[in-house]
């Protein structure tokens, strides 16, 4: 069978052979318009590439602001956290060590959150690992924040009641120092006046005349105001609270009653000779959490190192007490 093959002519109305140059010049065109078709994808595709639209350009510009304002948030946070840092440095080793409170750890000002993935939904974009970092930063810097808001209460009040306690504390002399004939005998083994028995003496005998003002410690409640304990005469008890109370004993009179508040360096009474005393004086003890102390080391709010030194010196001298 022939291979020759034919082509209509409109021109003379018939059918003539088609010669090879006709079938070269076919796959001619053929590849030219393959050509220029994979020319005009590539041309687009370097253009979708190389080239933005007015939408990418946007979203970009959209993009490059967030960018930019992350790295604002970034400088932020390391502001605050220096500040931070800082108001925490000072609450462990000055604060909380002033008011005797332990120091907070450092893990748990810093510790994160358990359980599920807080940040999975920050997943799955372009920039994922900053914003979820970012988040997960802020998110510590805000628990870091409670912590420290927490703990500067904790100090507030720590500070309140260490004010209330500093100004209930026994902390002063009951006579003023140009009242006294003398400091007579300290807290220490002493000899009684009467039996001549050397016996352990539980207060401080401070010499005075008769009418002397005697002055609150510290401030608290008058607890008791009477002569019913054997061998102390008029005598009056003040509560000051934390386990301290101050005992005021053979006093001439009161000037005072049961459960009154009273103030530091209000006068409460006077010196007197009720009771077992040899002479005109004030016995005065303190007690914590019922056991009696030394009052010695209670003076330091009204009197100075070389009046305490003189009295540590006084009180020191095992000599015959008044009482």
């Amino acid at each position: 069978m022939s291979n020759v093959k034919y082509y209509y002519d409109s021109e003379t109305l018939s059918y003539r052979p088609i010669t090879k140059s006709n079938t070269k010049m076919a796959k001619y065109l053929f590849g030219f318009l393959l050509a220029s078709c994979l020319f005009g994808l590539l041309i687009v595709f370097i253009g979708s590439y190389y080239f933005e639209s007015p939408r990418e350009k946007a979203l970009n510009r959209e993009l490059q602001n967030m960018e930019l304002q992350f790295t604002v948030l970034e400088g932020k946070m390391n502001e605050i956290e220096d500040v931070l840092k800082n108001i925490e440095e000072r609450d462990n080793t000055i604060y909380r060590l002033y008011f005797e409170a332990n120091p907070i750890p450092e893990a748990q000002r810093n510790q994160g959150f358990g359980g599920i993935n807080r940040y999975s939904k920050f997943q799955g974009f372009k920039n994922s690992d900053l914003i979820s970092a970012s988040h997960k930063r802020l998110d510590i810097l805000q628990k870091r924040i409670v912590v420290q808001s927490k703990s500067l209460d904790e100090i507030i009040n720590l500070a309140k009641d260490k004010e209330n306690f500093l100004a209930k504390i026994p902390a002063i002399q009951p006579i003023n120092n140009e009242d006294l004939t003398r400091m007579a005998s300290g807290y220490g083994y002493r000899t009684d006046p009467f039996t001549k028995i050397r016996k352990f003496h539980y207060g401080m005998d401070f010499t005075a005349p008769r009418g002397t003002p005697i002055y609150a410690s510290g401030d608290g409640v008058v607890k008791r105001a009477d002569s019913r304990s054997s061998g102390y005469g008029r005598h009056i008890r003040i509560d000051h609270g934390y386990g301290y109370v101050s005992l005021y004993a053979h006093l001439y009179k009161y000037n005072v009653r049961r459960n009154q508040k009273v103030k530091r360096g209000d006068i409460i009474g006077f010196v007197g000779s009720s009771g077992r005393s040899q002479a005109p004086h004030l016995h005065y003890e303190i007690f914590k959490d019922g056991r009696r102390i030394n009052p010695l080391n209670f003076y330091y709010g009204n009197l100075t190192s070389e009046e305490f030194n003189d009295l540590l010196v006084k009180a020191s001298i095992e000599n015959q007490s008044l009482d």
